[in-house]
């Protein structure tokens, strides 16, 4: 019977631990959020322009190759960008190689 009760009180207390820190991480999500806006309305405020980051040439050659995958694994090292946000970037780029 102890080690049933005990076994309710872990479970109980990992969801309690598990919910707070989930609770803590989305909040401070939320704040970068609204500094990378503040950030991005101050840039455009004052006409700057981000740098492009060092090592582009190399993804563009992979889109020249026609080795999309390939550029997209680049872009993600160069920027530690996710999947999705590499994915759309690299269709900007090559979309704006095109023109």
């Amino acid at each position: 019977m102890n080690t049933v009760f005990l076994l309710v009180v872990l479970v109980a207390t990992a969801g309690w631990i598990t919910s707070t820190v989930t609770l803590r991480v989305q909040s401070l999500q939320n704040k970068a959020d609204r500094m990378e806006r503040r950030l991005a309305l101050v840039l455009d405020h004052f006409g700057i322009e981000e740098p492009e980051p060092a090592g582009m040439d190399e993804v563009r050659a992979h889109l020249r190759a026609d080795r999309h995958i390939s550029a997209i694994k680049e872009y993600r090292r160069i920027t530690g960008a996710g999947l999705a946000e590499a994915k759309l970037a690299v269709d900007r780029l090559a979309e704006a190689e095109k023109a």
